[in-house]
């Protein structure tokens, strides 16, 4: 069984050459031969990138920012389905999460259950394209459940503790990334059972807010 921790390194690709123009041509040859089915990689984004005027030119003019800044990204999203399969592509769903104090939507393939729509499914409701809440966590009733598998890093409420909704009560750190997840209605926290360090799955339930 995987864990929660698991790092997402499938492989590497090490490319030498007598001179820098060699190893970048090399590169891009390899990562044209290299195939990884079933999965979305980063082979595609890398093999933008060794052939970018900004990658491959003397001065080199990659910086910390390019990605955001100036990479022109025309990558074809992952779907999941070949081109010469004839089954339906699958539909994607938006989870929200926060990176350095800013809230980002990240738009994700519906079949990997990271967002609202696979508990308000598992209820009989049928999946949003959006999800509805702003903490991003999964909610039905007074359940509070954890939209994706992690890990617990922090705990801000007690049991019998009062929150408003949009308070903050735990923090779920998945794929490397901390996930807030936050009161979904006002009211007393009841029968938490999450700890820091604690692995949860995805649906688990964290606590019920009850009035």
């Amino acid at each position: 069984m995987i864990g929660p921790a698991w790092d997402s390194l499938l492989a590497k690709l090490i490319v030498t050459g007598a001179s820098r123009e060699q190893a970048l041509q090399r590169a891009a040859r390899a990562l044209a031969e290299f195939q990884v089915e079933g999965m979305a990689t980063a082979i595609p984004f890398h093999q933008a990138v060794v052939t970018d005027p900004a990658f491959t030119s003397d001065p080199f003019r990659i910086h910390t920012r390019w990605i955001e800044t100036e990479f022109d990204n025309t990558i074809t999203p992952f779907t999941g389905v070949t081109p010469d399969e004839d089954e339906e592509t699958p539909g994607r769903e938006t989870v929200v999460v926060e990176v350095g104090g800013k809230r980002l939507e990240v738009s994700l393939p519906s079949s990997l259950g990271m967002t609202i729509a696979r508990t308000a499914a598992a209820g009989g409701a049928k999946p949003k394209r959006r999800a509805a809440k702003k903490s991003g966590s999964a909610a039905s009733g007074d359940a509070l459940a954890s939209p994706m598998q992690g890990t617990i890093v922090k705990v801000a409420v007690e049991e019998g503790q009062q929150v408003n909704e949009g308070d903050l009560v735990v923090v779920l750190e998945a794929m490397k990334m901390e996930q807030p997840l936050n009161a979904h209605r006002s009211g007393t926290i009841k029968g938490i059972t999450a700890e820091v360090g604690a692995s949860i799955s995805s649906g688990a339930v964290i606590c019920e807010i009850k009035d």
